[in-house]
């Protein structure tokens, strides 16, 4: 009598080429084939309340990292990228309370969030001269 080592039944043999194909696909899978694969897009509503969410947000970071008192004023323009949760690259126009005389400045913020983890980052930021 033989011996089995391995013993698949159809169902098995069917669930292995079907994760087989997927992965591949996904392995082999050209970025320029879908454009929005890492791409940062336009936020078309600025004035979205999440976003003015995510802004006031990067705002306090600021004033956390900078030792500023910086006041949101406004987003001036924003893009946002798919990157295990969200990014959000934000213009965020600021009124630096902590200067005189007072002046408004706009900052690039990017803004890394999971929603689902209820997790906001911000991964970096810098002030846009304009």
């Amino acid at each position: 009598m033989t011996k089995r080592v391995f013993s698949f039944d159809l169902f098995t043999f069917l669930l292995l080429a079907g994760l087989f194909a997927h992965l591949s696909h996904l392995l082999l899978a050209d970025p320029d084939d879908n454009p929005n694969y890492g791409a940062y897009h336009p936020i078309e509503d600025i004035h979205n309340p999440h976003v003015i969410e995510i802004a006031e947000f990067a705002v306090s970071e600021l004033n956390k990292e900078l030792r500023k008192k910086l006041v949101f004023q406004s987003v001036v323009r924003g893009e946002s990228q798919v990157a295990a949760g969200q990014n959000y690259k934000l213009i965020v126009a600021v009124k630096d309370e902590s200067s005189y005389p007072i002046s408004t400045v706009n900052y690039e913020c990017v803004v890394w969030e999971k929603v689902w983890l209820k997790f906001r980052k911000m991964t970096s930021f810098h002030e846009v001269k304009t």
